[in-house]
């Protein structure tokens, strides 16, 4: 009799814990931009169709995190955030949703996959290098040097070569004793000025490089400059947009990856 009843005891578990991950519908939805290395919030959603039973004690798993929903009421909805990170940049994949739960005697963890199947690009991870390439027009180059000190007439973007029509009060003393050349600060009252970024003027391997471009493109953004790209033999003319910098950004996020 002991025997038989854990055995229907075990059965009504098994019942019970099926009918609660039954119904349910999920969907997920991504942030804009996912950058490598950065946690972002995935949310979740669940909808629970079933007309008379609510579900309960929810685990879902996306990956190898995972969050929880106590309770979905009968014909209702309910959202959560799974925080996800991506070590590289390029394509990934979320193939599928675990919905799991204990429910209803915690004997075991019933799992029930989901397929999603959603295609991220993941930006580069964005790295400050202090370096900048200014105007496509070649008028200006980029220099090795970068402060973030006031200057006379704004922020300090970076330090380029003399030119001989630079006012001296400009020359960068300390970054010209460094190198045995003068050095001018290039000051915040140029910032209206294009700028293109080519990866060949960063130092460091490509990974490095494209962080450095990056940053250099959140931050161009940010100060609303127009901003093109150089890769190679490919050319993105500079202009000012969210939809120019996501292009870029997936650019660089594809570049060299197969």
């Amino acid at each position: 009799m002991i025997v038989s009843a854990m055995l229907s005891f075990i059965g009504i578990s098994g019942f019970l814990g099926k009918i609660n991950l039954s119904n349910l519908d999920v969907d997920i939805t991504l942030p804009k931009e996912v950058y490598a290395k950065e946690s972002i919030p995935v949310k979740v959603f669940l909808k629970n169709k079933k007309r008379f039973i609510p579900s309960f004690l929810i685990r879902i798993k996306i990956l190898d995190k995972v969050s929880f929903i106590t309770l979905i009421d009968r014909k209702s909805s309910k959202s959560t955030y799974v925080y996800l990170s991506f070590n590289d940049r390029g394509i990934s994949f979320i193939r599928e949703i675990y919905i799991c739960s204990i429910f209803p005697f915690n004997f075991f963890v019933r799992c029930k996959p989901y397929k999603v199947n959603k295609k991220i690009i993941v930006f580069p991870s964005p790295k400050n290098c202090k370096q900048v390439q200014k105007d496509y027009s070649g008028r200006k180059k980029a220099g090795n040097f970068s402060s973030n000190v006031k200057g006379y007439l704004g922020d300090i973007l970076y330090i380029r070569d003399y030119n001989y029509a630079d006012p001296i009060k400009y020359i960068h003393w300390k970054a010209s004793a460094k190198t045995d050349t003068l050095k001018t600060k290039e000051l915040s009252n140029d910032m209206s000025d294009p700028v293109i970024i080519d990866l060949d003027l960063f130092n460091g391997n490509i990974e490095q490089k494209i962080s450095c471009a990056t940053y250099l493109i959140l931050k161009l953004y940010k100060r609303n400059i127009p901003f093109g790209l150089k890769l190679k033999n490919k050319l993105i003319k500079p202009e000012f947009s969210e939809k120019q910098k996501l292009r870029i950004l997936r650019e660089l996020a594809l570049y060299g990856k197969s």
